[in-house]
């Protein structure tokens, strides 16, 4: 099998995006916009993978220090031909595919199609026919129809600048015709800079053929330069997750207002109100019912789980037929047992919750393991940070925690016990024992109620 390497284009400042941040680190679906390039050209199987970086190098090292790729540094702008030359030395001797880091919705059999076009005699061109072609670099092409050079806007003529049909920057060729037309690009133009779109008018002159394709849609190959264009492919991105997911049977509420920065995994009949996000990784099994404004991040909820409204659940695993909401925040460590319930206004960290127990309000359950078919009263709060370290709750099978307590970790609370209402728990309590901890009630009777005083 031939050899295959892909180049990533990723050295410039995006300075229309005003920020510190490379502008190909800047997220879309909550991933960088390189990466999403780096996963479409992993799907190609490539032999090696190199990133050109200029701008922001030691930024994008670190964000991609996980990726199987090679860097080359671009230290000057001096145009995309003079960045792909920075990596010459670093391919082998087979098929050469450029991409660029700022163009995140690029398909994986886009780029398949173009390299099948690639061998000794012919390069392979991606183009796409707009609208509005302002801004782009526009295909010339012979009296017999073939690609014969690329024009700028800024060096086109008048009718030049009518063509339709323009450059997306990706093409593919091998390393060999790479090898020769490199070294004869000219910076003798508008700009000042080495094009690679140059290259296709070499080509011609050595009768190299240029064979064209085009993606599916134009956003394909849309590229990000700004916030505006940043928030367009957003939403476009996430309407073709949302398509993919309705093909597979889940009901969403309004797919316009629904977000997925991660991977979603749904099985059947499971239903997303509007306003929700999930991040990470998530699995919502079968019959799940995700409320209105809900933040779900990395996290699984088991099978006929109901999660109501402005819910926040993170790294959080659920057995199954769980109740959670509205308002209710399960942090990272929160387990759930089968039709165990957490309510309105309920905040869960590193905690067990055993089948059938309940939380229902007002609560905050930290560092601990309850049992099965526990009662927490609203308002219980396990003390579980003593300021310096945190200690653990367990509270067994069965046990009444009365309303508006304070379980001081470490403590245990055995099962069947019950803990009235308003009690300060310190040490551990029996199996089946009441504890409680009030002072006396006092009454004054006919006791005059304090009133302001007049001047």
């Amino acid at each position: 099998m031939q050899e295959l390497d892909i180049v990533v284009l990723a050295a410039g400042k995006g300075s229309r995006m005003r920020s510190q941040t490379p502008k190909v680190l800047h997220t879309l679906a909550g991933k960088p916009l390189v990466e999403h390039v780096l996963d479409a050209a992993a799907e190609l199987a490539p032999t090696r993978t190199h990133v050109v970086i200029g701008h922001g190098a030691q930024a994008l090292r670190e964000a991609l220090a996980d990726r199987n790729v090679t860097f080359a540094v671009q230290t000057e702008q001096k145009g995309t031909g003079h960045a792909v030359a920075q990596a010459q030395g670093l391919w082998g001797n087979g098929k050469v595919l450029v991409l660029y880091g700022d163009v995140p919705m690029i398909e994986a059999d886009t780029l398949s199609a173009l390299l099948d076009q690639v061998d000794d005699t012919r390069m392979g061109l991606l183009t796409v026919t707009l609208p509005d072609p302002t801004g782009y670099g526009r295909i010339k092409r012979d009296a017999q129809g073939q690609a014969i050079a690329i024009v700028e806007q800024k060096d086109a003529s008048e009718d030049e600048l009518a063509i339709t049909e323009c450059n997306t920057g990706i093409m593919a060729m091998t390393s060999a015709q790479l090898a020769r037309w490199l070294p004869t690009l000219s910076d003798d133009n508008a700009q000042g800079e080495y094009y690679l779109t140059d290259v296709i008018a070499l080509a011609h002159e050595e009768g190299t053929r240029v064979c064209t394709a085009q993606p599916k849609s134009a956003l394909e190959v849309e590229g990000i330069n700004d916030r505006v264009q940043m928030a367009r492919l957003e939403r476009a991105y996430q309407a073709r997750l949302m398509h993919a997911l309705m093909a597979q049977g889940v009901a969403l509420a309004d797919p316009s207002r629904c977000d997925i920065r991660g991977t979603l995994t749904c099985g059947e009949d499971v239903f997303i109100d509007v306003g929700c996000v999930f991040e990470g990784t998530v699995v919502l099994e079968k019959g799940v019912h995700v409320g209105p404004y809900s933040v779900i991040k990395n996290s699984t909820l088991g099978a006929g789980s109901v999660i109501d409204s402005h819910s926040v659940i993170e790294d959080t695993v659920s057995a199954g037929d769980n109740r959670i909401g509205p308002f209710a925040r399960l942090r990272p460590g929160t387990r759930l047992g089968r039709g165990a319930k957490v309510g309105n206004f309920v905040e869960t960290k590193n905690a067990e919750v055993g089948e059938g127990s309940k939380i229902n309000h007002l609560s905050y359950v930290g560092d601990a393991i309850l049992g099965r078919e526990v009662n927490v009263g609203a308002g219980t709060i396990t003390c579980n940070y003593d300021g310096a370290n945190k200690h653990r709750t367990v509270i067994g099978d069965a046990a009444f925690i009365g309303s508006n307590s304070a379980l001081v970790a470490p403590v245990t609370v055995g099962a069947g016990a019950t803990i009235g209402a308003g009690s300060t728990i310190t040490r551990d309590v029996d199996e089946q024992a009441l504890s409680f901890t009030r002072s006396l009630q006092r009454q004054k009777a006919d006791w005059p109620r304090p009133s302001k005083k007049t001047s």
